[in-house]
């Protein structure tokens, strides 16, 4: 059974009793609904997911002929879909209506069967009084029962089912998610086979005459993403063999600093800038820095998982104030008035009286503030900086962390300086550089941030990892497992903001004078970081200028409430390189490869490499999926565009004022204009520095990798240090020599 078996099994033991053979064929319809995350932590997924079990090209055909059945025009479908989706509008919301739905804390399906009796847009004969006073408690019952009614023959129940949800794979897949995540649901609780209930109830209702359409396969031609796939390998492979065959150094120069970065795509840009203006080693590494935690801000009600969604938090992290006790104290006052006022004014927003007498009193400020943002939005939001800064101050915070034992704290970091290399720091500073976006009015706001966070910011895990690296007991533990570090190294916490390209430290209290010295100067070197990689990014948005006005432009995007590119986030993403720096260091990949460090010389047993292929490359698939598939098909796959686009029920945005869940990126994030895409749309292409008999026992022990390179969702190249050739591995799991010419 999957997951979905396991969960209803635990809700609904009792109700399983006599109903195992519906059961099973439920569990087989929603296998292929793939979960949408809601806006809060958007993240990238395959839309196709459910389907990766297929060879890639029959998941495409089977997915649009699926698409061309939804977009059918038949009035009972789309009667069935406007009531759907206003119930799960009502039933989902988060704090958009005034008043949530009555009854939702005992399950969607409860809830629809209390409520549904006083819709008079679905009750309207007497037949239908009976049948919405006779539903049973059970929603599985009413899912066999309404298969009964409709009259839908055995072989094609399954097929009817799998139709029904993906009718509306945006709200099928939020439900998906909210059973993959319980705990994140605020409360609300929901399963697919409630979903399904709901459904096929409004189905009897408003279209009887409902039956399974037959999904005739047919080839998909796919020339052109090939070409581009092909194109894209045979440039970047003779460059990544030349530099592997290159001999290593024998001598090596002392870093000034080392920066890990996350090995998100826009990285590789800046970690490229800063190489060239000092003397300094750059290494990517997942942005979450290994650790499985849940992180509460200081001063924030509301704590969120920082680690990719394929892994449960392990610990929670409470944040502390590291401040003078005057500071401490203006901050919280500050903080208690604002949240007073916000809370305030959220209230007489969206109560039923009040907003007529909140736009008669205080709407000329706002205004006067609108018109400001629209034309003054620098100007605007440094002086509301100023504003937030002088009412509530900044303080110093740093991680508590009780909650991870001293075993395990070496056991995480000790995983991390062994996968980058680093069992012999010498450098006086490694730098751990979490990333997160700073835009505004932009729903997507998410999906510009770190990935491996779970859809946030990446500066609180660095500077866990950076806090535990300077506890002195955990250093003489890791000198025991063959680590050393020097006394003076300092370990910092660190976030890139990749719409702007500012770098901002945690710099602990205890620092010295000497430190802090030397760390303006690597501040520096990275300001004119900045000005060289903004100038390139600004190229790409479409305003070629020089580099100090490039960094007004982005600084710009940033603050503007109007603008619909901020940044370009991880489109045109290509490939994921798992090796060592030298491999790429001279190359400009154009800010479109995950680059993730690892030596297998470093790795006898293949562990360090099973899990970077199994976790970060999995993400990165996805990823490289949404974008792809979101570039293909804008409608189906993607967001839509920006400018239609209404939020509902503060999880995710409608085209209009109902719709389907839009469960991919809007248009703007992919497209330069339209009609012209920006991202060019091709599979994941994975390169490994490692021998292939290494690769071919990871991949024989691991079956999702199975499923993705022998299906086709991502191509594998190896470059093989034993004998300095590239091999393309073919879908039979046979290893294709590559001609470097």
């Amino acid at each position: 059974m999957n997951i979905l078996a396991n969960q209803y099994t635990r809700q609904h033991t009792k109700a399983l009793a006599g109903h195992q053979a519906i059961f099973d064929l439920i569990a087989r319809a929603t296998n292929t609904v793939s979960p949408v995350w809601p806006l809060k932590n958007f993240i990238a997924v395959n839309p196709l997911q459910g389907l990766e079990y297929l060879p890639f090209e029959q998941a495409v055909a089977i997915a649009r002929q699926q698409h061309a059945i939804q977009n059918e025009q038949q009035d009972g479908r789309e009667a069935v879909n406007r009531q759907m989706i206003k119930w799960c509008g009502a039933y989902f919301d988060e704090g958009q209506a005034t008043f949530p739905i009555p009854e939702r804390v005992k399950g969607f399906y409860y809830a629809f069967v209390q409520l549904v009796r006083f819709d008079k847009n679905l009750i309207r004969t007497q037949q239908d009084h009976a049948l919405v006073k006779n539903l049973p408690e059970s929603p599985i019952q009413a899912i066999e029962d309404s298969l009964r009614q409709l009259e839908i023959p055995s072989e094609d129940q399954e097929e009817f089912l799998r139709q029904s949800l993906e009718a509306l794979p945006g709200w099928s897949g939020y439900v998906k998610w909210l059973e993959l995540y319980p705990t994140q649901g605020n409360g609300v609780r929901a399963s697919l086979i409630e979903y399904l209930a709901v459904r096929l109830v409004l189905t009897q209702l408003l279209w009887p005459a409902a039956s399974a359409i037959p999904c005739a396969v047919q080839s998909t031609d796919l020339s052109s993403l090939t070409t581009a796939e092909q194109g894209f390998r045979q440039k970047l492979i003779p460059e990544l063999l030349h530099n592997s065959q290159q001999e290593l150094p024998t001598e090596t120069v002392r870093p000034d600093a080392q920066f890990v970065f996350c090995i998100d795509v826009r990285s590789e840009s800046f970690r490229r800038a800063i190489e060239q203006i000092g003397n300094y080693e750059t290494l990517g590494f997942a942005g979450f820095f290994g650790i499985p935690v849940e992180i509460h801000p200081y001063g924030e009600q509301n704590a969120y998982a920082s680690c990719p969604v394929l892994l449960n938090p392990k610990h929670h992290i409470r944040e502390h104030a590291d401040d003078s006790p005057e500071t401490i104290r203006k901050h919280a006052r500050g903080n208690r008035l604002l949240r007073l006022f916000k809370d305030s004014y959220t209230r007489l927003k969206y109560n039923f009286t009040t907003p007529f007498l909140l736009a008669e009193t205080i709407g000329p400020v706002l205004g006067i503030k609108m018109v400001c943002k629209s034309l003054f939005p620098k100007v605007t939001a440094k002086f509301a900086r100023l504003f937030r800064g002088g009412v509530v101050p900044e303080i110093q915070v740093k991680p508590c962390l009780e909650g991870i034992s001293t075993t395990a704290q070496v056991d995480y970091v000790e995983t991390v300086l062994r996968m980058l290399g680093l069992t012999a720091i010498e450098s006086p500073f490694v730098i751990f550089c979490g990333h997160g976006s700073s835009t505004v009015n932009n729903a997507y706001g998410s999906a510009l941030d770190c990935g491996a966070c779970g859809g946030n910011h990446g500066g609180g895990n660095a500077r866990i990892l950076a806090s535990i690296l300077n506890n002195v007991m955990v250093r003489a533990h890791l000198t025991e497992r063959g680590i050393t570090i020097r006394p003076y190294t300092l370990f910092l916490g660190a976030e890139h903001n990749t719409t702007t390209d500012e770098v901002q430290f945690y710099l602990p209290r205890h620092a010295t004078e000497w430190e802090r010295q030397q760390l303006d100067v690597i501040k520096a070197d990275l300001e004119q970081a900045r000005s060289v990689n903004t100038g390139n990014r600004a190229r790409t948005l479409g305003a070629a200028c020089h580099h100090q006005h490039a960094i007004a432009e982005t600084s710009r995007r940033s603050v503007d409430w109007a603008e619909t590119r901020p940044e370009w986030g991880l489109a045109r993403n290509a490939a994921f390189i798992v090796g060592s720096r030298r491999l790429t260091q001279s190359l400009d990949l154009e800010g479109r490869c995950f680059l993730h460090s690892y030596d297998w010389m470093n790795d006898p047993d293949g562990t360090q490499l099973t899990t970077i292929l199994t976790a970060p490359m999995v993400v990165a698939q996805w990823i490289n999926s949404q974008y792809l598939f979101s570039t293909l098909d804008p409608v189906n796959y993607g967001g839509g565009s920006k400018i239609t686009q209404n939020i509902t029920g503060k999880i995710g945005a409608m085209q209009g004022n109902a719709s389907d869940l839009m469960h991919g990126l809007p248009y703007q994030s992919v497209y330069s204009k339209h009609g012209t895409p920006y991202h060019e749309p091709m599979r994941l292409l994975t390169v490994v520095h490692a021998p292939c008999t290494m690769l071919d026992g990871i991949i024989q022990s691991q079956a999702v990798l199975q499923k993705l390179f022998g299906n086709g969702w991502v191509n594998l190249v190896c470059i093989d240090p034993t004998d300095q050739r590239a091999y393309h591995l073919q879908r039979d799991f046979r290893w294709e020599a590559i001609n470097p010419e």
